[in-house]
């Protein structure tokens, strides 16, 4: 009953109030292969459902309310270790939240069916005449490179991400104050479990706009680690132009420690021929990677990888892609994340149809391309992506 009345009551107007209710119905079905195992390909399918209320009883009072609820079928071992990422949204900046496994119950053994759910947006907005004040669960993400964000590392996604509409919501009190034009000062606390401050965040950025330029400085500490960001982001001629790049001190105010600082830089440049051709290349730094394969499982323990969102296990990495719209209503895309040093890749080609206004289908694959691990008492890497597995999906939308 509740999905039928979203499906027809886009919104009401309550006493001068806007009460909006929407959201998307999303399935997808893979197929993949372990290039660790000799094992025949596996296949799985998620079935998401978003829910997302708007409340407006005043002009300067918003408040917003998202919920996912995510039944998977697949390969028992796939609920403790899968190879894609989509449908379970989790974060460590959250004060408390429920399981997100409803069926089976925590304490049971997973067949081949799972239930998930995610109480993913629950905030208030206040707007005045000198800030936007936002309470609650709600995204937070910076940064203006294409593929990898050296400064978004509250809740970031991997490349390998089938699903990135929507990020996931952190807990987290934030004040954003216009300044001048196009300039803002953002501030904010972004909580960990319990209120530990030493789960938690604090930043603040800058953003101005000088010489048509677009500048954002950003501070945050993080877990008792410091980072500090700039992103330059503006247009050559007909092409756009960004320059994103963030160094950390690992735990700075902590004493002695065994992480090293670390710098993570992303630079690139796009262009559109002709409204049907989107293409871009970027090329990024992991300061913290080696270029050693058999030390890619050792350098994990860093705090990079524990707490700081990288996820990348090499040092240069290029990463060209294109979108061409090959009918007004069908578009092919693709991208390719390419290791220097091992050398190692990911190729990930999609075609999307938009078969209604509100219906979209595609079907994309990922295919690694790099040494495949050596097994014996334990798993040698040889390659980075040579770890990855192929994967082939098809995805179905449906927004109401």
């Amino acid at each position: 009953m509740l999905i039928v009345c979203l499906l027809t009551v886009p919104f009401v107007k309550i006493a001068g109030a806007e009460l909006q209710l929407g959201g998307y119905y999303k399935n997808f079905f893979t197929t993949f292969n372990s290039p660790s195992t000799s094992e025949p390909m596996m296949g799985a399918v998620v079935n998401r459902l978003r829910l997302n209320l708007s409340y407006a009883p005043v002009d300067s009072l918003f408040l917003t309310f998202a919920y996912d609820f995510t039944p998977r079928i697949q390969n028992p071992s796939l609920f403790t270790e899968s190879p894609f990422a989509v449908g379970i949204a989790s974060s460590r900046y959250r004060l408390a939240d429920f399981d997100s496994r409803i069926y089976p119950s925590q304490d049971e053994s997973t067949a081949n069916v799972g239930i998930y759910h995610n109480l993913d947006r629950a905030s208030v907005q206040i707007s005045t005449d000198f800030a936007d004040i936002s309470i609650g669960r709600d995204a937070i993400a910076w940064g203006s490179a294409r593929i990898i964000n050296p400064t978004d590392i509250v809740a970031p996604y991997n490349y390998d991400q089938l699903d990135t509409e929507d990020r996931v919501g952190v807990d987290a009190v934030r004040i954003r104050i216009p300044v001048g034009i196009l300039g803002e000062m953002d501030t904010g606390y972004i909580f960990g479990t319990g209120f530990n401050f030493d789960k938690s965040a604090i930043f603040l950025r800058t953003q101005l706009n000088a010489v048509e330029t677009d500048f954002s400085i950003l501070l945050l500490e993080f877990q008792k680690n410091l980072l500090v960001g700039l992103d330059i982001a503006r247009g050559i001629g007909g092409a756009g132009f960004w320059f994103e790049t963030a160094y950390v001190f690992a735990e700075p105010f902590d004493g002695p420690n065994t992480s090293e600082n670390y710098l993570r830089a992303s630079v690139g440049l796009d262009y559109s021929f002709g409204g049907e051709t989107y293409t871009f290349v970027e090329y990024h730094f992991n300061g913290v990677g080696t270029n050693n394969p058999e030390n890619f499982l050792a350098n994990t323990i860093q705090t990079a990888y524990t707490q700081g969102g990288v996820y990348l296990l090499g040092v240069h990495y290029i990463a060209p892609g294109f979108t061409h719209q090959l009918t007004p209503l069908i578009s092919f895309s693709g991208q390719l994340l390419f290791n220097l040093s091992d050398p190692s890749a990911w190729i990930a080609p999609q075609i999307a149809y938009n078969i209604a206004e509100d219906i979209h289908l595609s079907v994309g694959s990922f295919f690694s391309f790099g040494k495949r691990p050596e097994n014996g008492e334990a798993t040698q890497l040889q390659s980075e992506f040579g770890t990855y597995p192929n994967l082939f999906f098809t995805s179905f939308s449906v927004y109401f």
